[in-house]
Formats: C-alpha cells, structure tokens, sequence
C-alpha cells in the first residue's frame, strides 16, 4: 500500500510551520466549537466546526498538490565592486515540471549591510517557461558578503497555509576599497634583476668591458664582442639581457587602537582606501609589491591587482599595542622602496619605524592625524567639536618629526584629505627639497644578485 503523495507528506510534516495566522485561528475555533458541539449536543454546532477544520485542510492540500519543481540560475555583475557602488544581481527562475506554479513569493537572503531582503511576487510559471528577475544591492562596508539561499513561499487564495521551498546555493559578492587614479610622479627605488652581473661593475671596468664575459661552451657565435676580444686576447661575448624590476612595500598600520571614527568613515578606511591606490599604481608602472599590516605578519606579495583588491576587501584592524615590524616579528622590510599609512604612534612604533627604514632605499610615509577623524565622528553625533588641526607639541607633531629625523618623508592627511592630492604633494615636496636618504629622483642603485632576488620573494 501506497503512502500520501510527496508534496502532501511534506505538507503534513510542515503542517505546524506552514500555517498563517489565518489557518491557526480557523483550525483553534474549529477544534474549539467540536469539542463544545460534542460535549453540548449540538448537531450545528459540529457541523461548523468541521468546515472550520476542513478550511485549512483544504488550503493545505490545494497547495501540497502541486508538484511543480522550480530551477534557480544567480549570477553577479560584477562578482567585486567597490564601496558604494551597485551591484546587479539576476535570478532565473525555471518551472521544470509538466504542472504550472502557483503563485510565488521569492526571497533572497542579503546581508544586513545590503538593506531589507528583496522580495518579487511571480504569478504562475507555465511549464518549461522561465522568469528573470534582477535587482540591484551597494554596500559602504568592505568585505565578502554571502548573497542566498533563495527561498519560494507559495500560499493559497484564502491565504491559511503557506508552504516554503528553500535553495541551497549562495554566492559570494567582494566589496573592494574604493581606489583613485593618481597622477604619474617620480619615485627612487630599490632595482633587483635576474640575469648575469651587476650595472655599476661592469660601467666600473671600463668601456670595453660593458656587457661581456668570457666564451662558455655553447655560446652562439654571434654574440661575440670583436672588440673586446682583441683587447682581452680571449674570446669575449656579450652578457644576456638583464631584466630590471622596481620594488615597493606598502605598510599598512593596521592596529584597532591607531584609528580612530567608525565606519566607512573611520581612518583606518581612509589609510586602506589610499593603500589600494597606491598598490594599483604601482603594479600598474611594473613595480613588484609587497603588503604589510605591520601586526607582526609576513609581508603579503601582491602579483595583480585583482589579488590586491581581493586582499584590501578582507584586511581587519587587529587589537595590538604597537606596530610589530622587523626580523623578530617575521615582517622585516626589504631593501625597496617604502610607503607607509601610519595611525597614531607611541615612541615604541617610531623607533621601529626609524630601525625598519631601507638604508639605501626611500621611505615615505602619509600620516594620519587621527584627532581630525575623532572630531568629524562627534560632528556627526552632534556634539561640539574641538578646534581643528594638529596642536604645538602634540603627539602628531612629535611622530611627525620623528619621523623626519630618522629619514622618512611624511606627508600629513586629516579627515576630508583627497590622497590624489596629497600624492602629488609628496611628488612636489621631493622635487623641492630632496632628502639626504635620497627618497625620491635617486639614480637607481645596483640590482640585487639572484639569491637576495629569490629570498625576498
């Protein structure tokens, strides 16, 4: 013998979580006027209270009877924006069955960042018919938010049972800093090749010498130097290419306590915002860079620009007391150049900061005047704000020439700073008066030898 059909046996199983409030009131004064009509005798009132229970019975049949099978197709455009800007998602809905659908309620779950669910009432689907639907979402928060499961409500006419269908599949949508396109400018670095020998020993040996070295077995004939052979007395050839790569390492203060705001507002989203600018630029003008939170990890290698993004949007202020930079905390700086976002620091952070700086190399540094960031959170909370601006002998004033002593070129930013124009800033500042640690428009020092190229890799 045969049991209930599928779709009835999962209506009697959700039978309790599938009525409304309507079919729980109908099926209570039903059951409610049966017991009274048996107790009492009355043959009406029996009668009424079985059409009060058959209501919702009714109901739940209609729905659990329609065995109609629904196909769900999301897709993201794009899968990664940036801060505030739309994202497109679209559904595809598909009646799979021979039946028609009911009529559907679709909900999408979204993050709370998102706003309210969308919701989209969909009239029956005919079989082998299909629906589209498109809405759009846009976060101010950085991250990687879950977009799903999809959930289908189907109701009856009376509206006392209500049956839920849920997918399983979610996506992920990645909300990346928001980036500027900044403004070609000058910068010394730090060059490591691979290849055979260094530039300034071969310029050092002479004329004759550039570029040449002794024959090996296999070498093809036509890189032989005839000039360099008749000085030499012995068979000179001319070196291999050798291939130039700029560094940089961008350090990223990321500790909870050096910022200051919430939000999208907060200076720590200004620092990471700026960073994904300057990491752009810099993969985009072939430089090889390196990311560091300065909270004692190893520095991250960011090959492209969608990894960088992808990191940018997952990168999270770490409770620390100071910045942790330098062999014993696993995240020394290499010889390259460096550019740094610095919240506030104590003594502690710019003495590392001065130890950490690349002796042949530049060390720039945008330093955030967190106070600022502080008084827009309490303008914004309608309270009095404090006068503006970094006060004589306060610790900004004091980090800031630190850091000027130790070597560092430091540009202040406060709240409200577009860091396009203090790029620019940093460019005309070192054309103006050049730093004795030759930060910026240095000649381009010797090229590493392979191993240090390898190790810093």
């Amino acid at each position: 013998m045969s049991g209930p059909p599928r779709g009835l046996r999962a209506a009697l199983h959700n039978l309790p979580s599938g009525l409304t409030v309507r079919g729980r009131a109908f099926l209570s004064s039903g059951i409610a006027s049966l017991v009274c009509g048996m107790l009492l005798g009355y043959p009406a009132l029996i009668r009424i209270a079985v059409l009060l229970i058959a209501l919702p019975v009714m109901a739940m049949g209609s729905i659990a009877g329609s065995r109609y099978r629904i196909a769900c197709q999301r897709s993201l455009e794009p899968a990664r924006v940036t801060v505030g800007s739309m994202a497109q998602i679209r559904l595809r809905l598909e009646n799979t069955s021979r039946l028609p659908s009911a009529p559907l309620l679709v909900e999408d779950q979204v993050p709370y960042a998102f706003g309210a669910r969308p919701r989209f009432i969909l009239r029956r689907i005919q079989p082998g018919a299909a629906r589209t639907v498109i809405y759009r979402v846009r976060s101010d928060n950085r991250g990687r938010f879950p977009i799903g499961p999809l959930s289908l409500h189907s109701a009856d006419p009376l509206g006392m049972f209500e049956l839920t269908r849920s997918f399983t599949t979610r996506h992920q949508l990645t909300v990346a800093p928001r980036t500027e396109a900044l403004a070609q400018i000058t910068l010394g670095t730090v060059w490591s090749g691979r290849g055979e020998g260094h530039a300034a020993h071969t310029a050092a040996a002479g004329e004759d010498d550039v570029g040449v070295r002794e024959y090996r077995h296999g070498d093809e004939l036509r890189r032989i130097h005839w000039r360099a052979t008749a000085h030499r007395g012995e068979i000179m050839v001319r070196r291999e290419e050798q291939t130039w790569h700029s560094r940089a390492t961008i350090l990223l203060d990321s500790r909870s306590g050096a910022h200051r705001g919430e939000g999208p507002g907060s200076s720590y989203e200004w620092a990471v915002s700026a960073a994904a600018s300057t990491a752009s630029y810099l993969l985009r003008n072939g430089y090889t860079v390196h990311l560091s939170t300065g909270v004692g990890t190893a520095p991250v290698l960011v090959e492209t620009e969608d990894f960088m993004l992808e990191t940018l949007a997952l990168v999270q202020p770490v409770h620390t007391s100071s910045l942790r930079i330098g062999p014993d905390a696993g995240d020394e700086i290499s010889e390259s150049l460096v550019i740094a976002f610095l919240g506030e620091l104590g003594d502690l952070d710019t003495t590392h900061l001065a130890r950490a700086k690349p002796a042949g190399a530049g060390a720039l540094a945008f330093l955030l005047d967190t106070a600022a960031w502080s008084q827009a959170a309490a303008a914004r909370l309608g309270r009095a704000p404090r006068p503006g601006g970094p006060q004589p002998g306060s610790g900004f004033e004091v980090s800031r020439d630190n850091l000027s002593a130790a070597g560092w070129q430091v540009i202040p930013a406060t709240a409200g700073d577009r860091f396009g124009q203090l790029w620019q800033s940093a460019s005309r500042r070192a054309a103006g008066s050049p730093s004795p640690s030759m930060p910026y428009d240095s000649p381009a020092p010797a090229p590493a030898p392979p191993s240090e190229v390898d190790a810093l890799r």
